[in-house]
């Protein structure tokens, strides 16, 4: 890989780690009604998680979609119906009780399995592959894989910290309320690009 394609990738990977998606608007939601510390096996689910799906896509799963172009759109499907489901969890979130919300995080192994239904993350992997492992090397994939759990890891942690420091202004339940409402519309609106194009 050159040295321009490597900064093309490392930008992109910052670009789209850190812009607004499904995973940083849970992980906001997440850093306001748990804290930092109790949100991070989430944010290494994500991380860990997202780096394992853009290697398994970029080593064969791509050829998935390009055999049996209807398995992209059942993935749509599913990706909406889940996301859907998410969106309504986070807006009924149980009011918080003695400065502690109600409920738990999600899990590593939550946040690592909701990769697979994560609209954003898939444009994410398959554009990733697509332009910066052309290929389809072990070494590309692996190498694209690798820079995007680098760039990752701080940009999930921004939105988890946002969210904490949201925490401060969330004090009684009709805010907090407002708030996990807010991020489940939010949540919804990121699917809009999804629904249009399935």
């Amino acid at each position: 890989m050159t040295y321009d394609l490597l900064t093309a990738l490392i930008l992109f990977a910052f670009v789209s780690s850190a812009t607004p998606g499904p995973n940083n608007l849970m992980l906001m939601a997440s850093g306001a009604n748990f804290g930092f510390r109790r949100s991070v096996p989430h944010m290494l689910g994500i991380s860990i998680g997202f780096c394992l799906m853009i290697f398994l896509v970029g080593i064969g799963l791509i050829q998935v979609f390009d055999l049996y172009p209807v398995s992209h759109l059942i993935l749509k499907v599913a990706s909406i119906s889940y996301m859907s489901w998410l969106a309504w969890k986070i807006a009924n979130a149980a009011a918080p009780k003695d400065g502690k919300a109600d409920g738990t995080p999600m899990t590593f192994t939550q946040a690592a399995a909701f990769q697979w239904v994560n609209p954003k993350a898939w444009a994410m992997a398959l554009t990733a592959i697509t332009l910066y492992a052309p290929d389809r090397s072990m070494f590309a994939v692996a190498m694209v894989a690798l820079v995007f759990g680098l760039v990752n890891a701080p940009s999930v942690s921004i939105w988890t910290v946002l969210g904490q420091q949201l925490r401060r202004l969330l004090t009684n339940n009709s805010r907090l309320r407002i708030f996990n409402f807010t991020m489940a519309a939010l949540l919804i609106a990121s699917l809009y690009p999804l629904v249009v194009q399935a």
